[in-house]
C-alpha cells in the first residue's frame, strides 16, 4: 500500500517542548503525532455511533412508543453489572 503524508502542523515552540517531553524510550515525534491522530480518529469514529445509537432509539422510542426511565435503565445496568461481579468470584 502507498502510504501518504499528513499536511505539516504549525505549533508554538512550547507546544513542541510539551510533546517532546512525554515522549517515551524510543517514540519519534513523527510516531506520537501519528498515533495521537489515530487515537482521535477512532474516538469521533465511537462517539459518531453513539450519537447515531441514540438518534436510533430514539426513533424506536416514538414509533413505538415504549420509553425508560432513568431508573429503570441504571436498574438493568446495575443487575447486569452484579451478575457479571458474581459469575467472576
Amino acid at each position: 500500500m502507498k502510504t501518504a503524508t499528513i499536511p505539516a502542523l504549525r505549533v508554538t515552540p512550547e507546544l513542541r517542548q510539551a510533546a517532546e517531553s512525554v515522549l517515551q524510550e524510543g517514540e519519534t515525534l513523527s510516531s506520537f503525532v501519528e498515533q495521537s491522530v489515530r487515537t482521535n480518529i477512532q474516538r469521533r469514529q465511537f462517539q459518531q455511533e453513539f450519537i447515531a445509537r441514540g438518534l436510533a432509539s430514539r426513533d424506536e422510542a416514538k414509533r413505538t412508543g415504549v420509553y425508560y426511565s432513568s431508573e429503570e435503565v441504571m436498574d438493568e445496568l446495575k443487575a447486569k453489572l452484579a451478575a457479571k461481579r458474581a459469575g467472576k468470584q
